[in-house]
């Protein structure tokens, strides 16, 4: 189970997908440049297994060893000691009025590394902070005597095809099941309470057909990374059709990875390597490692049948991800795709790349900054997002993500031009600390925010509160920040410009 150690900037914390390889080349058969190329990567896989087996320490081997012979003891266990050990979570969970309150229960819950992995972002951090603290610099005017009673907001809406319940969404995060052991499975049922679409990642630890059966109607949009091998690459979408996805999602902000400290602080590997920091955090998390320690080690399912262990995949996802990855494989990309449904940009952060994005074949345009993770001091995607609106015009699907913590920013993200908005380390918080109960509350308390905001302001739907966005939302005059990505004192507590409506 060791995965060994890595210079941040190659090591591949995310999930790693797991590939078949019982499609061999048969003896005495022609090979097909799919089986030449699986057969290849089984090699690839093999020796990376070997590398890595050569490099682990006694301690490392005993840990393993020690874990993977007592799992079927604890799994049989985990049906009593589970509850014992998550019932404070659960209270947690159960008394939580905000997004922070469960950020707290995941803390207190999941394994510091992985607690790290799941909060921090690059560098100092400077830009996932600014990416939350961008909201504080929009005002709201509300309205009086609207005459909008409790039960007239209508938030229903589309997105990227799927019929949805409300204007944001959950979307999607490599290897779920290292916040809990249930995952992707855990997030797609809350989801399906609530009506949510949602996002699945290429990377998932559930594979398609268990998330797509958890929520048939609400998770038919795969996000994929930019990789090498076009031939992986299409196995891979051809899986999604034949489950249903009807949209893409192309990260194309990732293929170089961003340096993140925190991670290396807390000494994060996926899977765990037990290390002797690792098992002394592990002993601080009992209900995470008695969890983690009962369940089916979490392996990584874009495509089913794998038999390697998630390790072994390192170098070769690392080798996979392509900064070189440009237009003309994007264009491939949408192609390849053809007809299914639409294909969004996600990483978008400027009105140059939105246009050009279109020009390429997408169809939406996904405003991300990958949640302050790659690159220190980008640009909060709110502060852009008026500029991408205005390059795109008022009938491209725009979609927003980063530093969402509440429903009110979720509704000045609507008012300032996105059609939807994308929530990520919301209900991960929920998630880490308690499973399906904490997605579901994280979403609850989200719905409940922006409802509660839409009636304020005299809104019954979306439309209505971009049409009225010029009365409605206003540049923080304490603060006189910036009005469509650029600073420009003169407009400093103006009311901004109307946004695009549909």
């Amino acid at each position: 189970m060791l995965m060994r150690k890595a210079p941040p900037a190659q090591f591949m914390r995310v999930a790693t997908v797991a590939r078949p390889f019982s499609s061999a080349v048969k003896e005495g058969a022609a090979a097909t440049p799919s089986e030449s190329a699986s057969a290849k990567r089984s090699q690839e896989m093999k020796q990376a297994a070997s590398k890595i087996s050569k490099g682990k320490t006694s301690w490392q081997v005993f840990c393993g060893g020690f874990v993977d012979a007592i799992r079927p003891i604890t799994s049989r266990l985990a049906p009593i000691v589970m509850p014992i050990l998550d019932r404070p979570s659960q209270n947690r969970v159960k008394n939580a009025v905000n997004i922070y309150d469960l950020q707290v229960a995941a803390e207190k819950r999941a394994h510091a590394m992985v607690y790290g992995y799941l909060a921090g972002g690059a560098d100092a951090e400077r830009s996932l902070r600014r990416s939350e603290a961008a909201y504080n610099d929009l005002e709201l005017r509300h309205a009086v005597l609207h005459g909008v009673g409790h039960g007239e907001v209508d938030l229903r809406t589309n997105i990227l095809g799927i019929d949805a319940a409300q204007p944001f969404f959950i979307t999607s995060c490599a290897g779920q099941r290292m916040f809990h052991a249930d995952g992707e499975i855990a997030t797609a049922k809350a989801a399906k309470k609530h009506g949510l679409a949602m996002a699945l990642s290429q990377l998932t630890t559930s594979t398609f057909e268990e998330v797509r059966d958890a929520h048939p109607e609400g998770a038919k949009c795969l996000q994929l990374y930019v990789w090498r091998d076009r031939v992986l690459l299409k196995e891979v979408l051809d899986r999604a059709k034949a489950c249903g996805f009807t949209s893409l999602a192309l990260t194309a902000d990732f293929s170089w990875v961003g340096n993140r400290e925190r991670e290396t602080r807390t000494g994060f590997t996926v899977p765990p390597s037990y290390s002797v920091r690792q098992c002394i955090d592990a002993l601080k998390s009992p209900a995470w490692t008695f969890d983690y320690m009962s369940r089916v080690p979490y392996g990584y399912k874009a495509v089913p049948d794998a038999n390697f262990p998630a390790e072994s995949l390192v170098d070769f996802i690392a080798s996979q991800m392509k900064p070189e990855f440009d237009w003309k494989d994007a264009e491939w990309l949408c192609s390849e795709w053809g007809d299914v449904g639409p294909v969004a940009l996600k990483g978008v952060a400027s009105g140059k790349d939105a246009v050009r994005a279109l020009n390429t074949g997408f169809k939406a345009i996904w405003v991300s900054n990958h949640g302050g993770r790659q690159l220190e001091d980008s640009v909060a995607t709110i502060d852009v997002l008026p500029e991408v609106r205005a390059a795109v015009g008022p009938d491209v699907e725009v979609i927003l993500d980063g530093g969402v913590r509440r429903g009110i920013d979720i509704v000045k993200a609507l008012a300032r031009g996105a059609d939807s908005v994308a929530c990520g380390r919301a209900y991960l918080f929920g998630l880490a600390a308690g499973g399906e109960a904490g997605v579901d509350k994280a979403i609850s308390l989200l719905k409940r925010d922006v409802s509660l905001a839409m009636g304020l302001l005299g809104c019954r739907t979306v439309k209505d509160l971009q049409e009225k966005a010029q009365d409605i939302l206003l540049v923080n005059s304490a603060s006189a920040r910036r009005v469509g990505g650029i600073f420009d004192p003169s407009k400093a507590g103006q009311v901004l410009q109307p946004c695009l409506a549909k």
